[in-house]
């Protein structure tokens, strides 16, 4: 416990799935943590998720694939916690609904849209937290959510070649982030979760193919994973527990990446 203890934490994407269980786990290693979401409808849920947790602050709903929101968004967290030391990124989603797919179908509307939710967003959060940390002179940590897809696609069911495109981009603009801003003390790493249960991944888990083809492909949990399970490998990337871990990609993917999934 304490492993984040008064670590100023903001986390994008943080009022639902991954982003809210990494906040519940934040809090529970003793850091402030400022949310920033999509939907302000979700404000209730995420007190009754947090609750008997009183060091955060849910900011009001912003598009992350704003620049100004973000930017918006960044100074009010900086102004709430007096400073930032970690950027969590989990913003992003499915393209399917604007158009992703194969790339013989995916249409032009699909693949802007997808790489707007997911990289560009990103690159917003992460620009913004970066010319903080380096307009204070002081070292600072980015988180960012990716996929497995890029490092192990699987066509059969997840045939998203936007969205594969989009989570490839982070990982390469994360590493070269670490790279470059290693000198200034920042860290940049990335989680590459498989099929975790969350509200994005319900299509496919309402799909018996697919959930039997998850029991062998991700066969540690013999299914779907739970954001837990990234929450997990988020408070170790963010802790001091992680201080030489720069441009690491984590699969946290229950064997995806390490298995062949055998189709029902």
């Amino acid at each position: 416990m304490g492993q984040l203890e008064n670590k100023r934490c903001l986390i994008v994407g943080g009022t639902s799935g991954i982003g809210l269980a990494a906040a519940r786990c934040f809090l529970a290693e003793a850091a402030r943590v400022v949310l920033v979401g999509r939907d302000q409808s979700t404000t209730d849920d995420v007190g009754f998720a947090l609750a008997g947790h009183s060091e955060w602050f849910a900011l009001n709903a912003a598009d992350a694939t704003d620049a100004a929101a973000v930017e918006q968004s960044v100074a009010a967290a900086v102004a709430h916690l007096g400073g930032l030391d970690i950027l969590y990124h989990v913003a992003g989603g499915s393209g399917r609904k604007d158009g992703d797919g194969s790339l013989h179908e995916c249409t032009d509307a699909g693949w802007q849209a997808t790489l707007d939710l997911n990289l560009k967003s990103t690159f917003l959060t992460n620009r913004a937290a970066i010319r903080h940390f380096l307009a204070r002179k002081q070292p600072g940590v980015i988180l960012n959510m990716a996929s497995v897809l890029p490092l192990a696609p699987s066509p059969h069911h997840f045939d998203t070649c936007a969205y594969t495109a989009a989570k490839a981009g982070i990982i390469g603009m994360s590493r070269l982030a670490a790279a470059r801003y290693a000198a200034d003390g920042i860290r940049v790493n990335v989680l590459a979760p498989g099929l975790i249960d969350t509200p994005m991944a319900q299509r496919a888990l309402q799909d018996e193919a697919i959930r039997g083809f998850l029991r062998s492909k991700q066969p540690l949990a013999a299914g779907p994973g739970s954001p837990d399970d990234c929450a997990g490998a988020a408070v170790f990337l963010c802790s001091d527990a992680s201080a030489l871990i720069t441009g690491a990609v984590v699969p946290v993917d229950g064997g995806w990446c390490v298995s062949e999934g055998q189709y029902v």
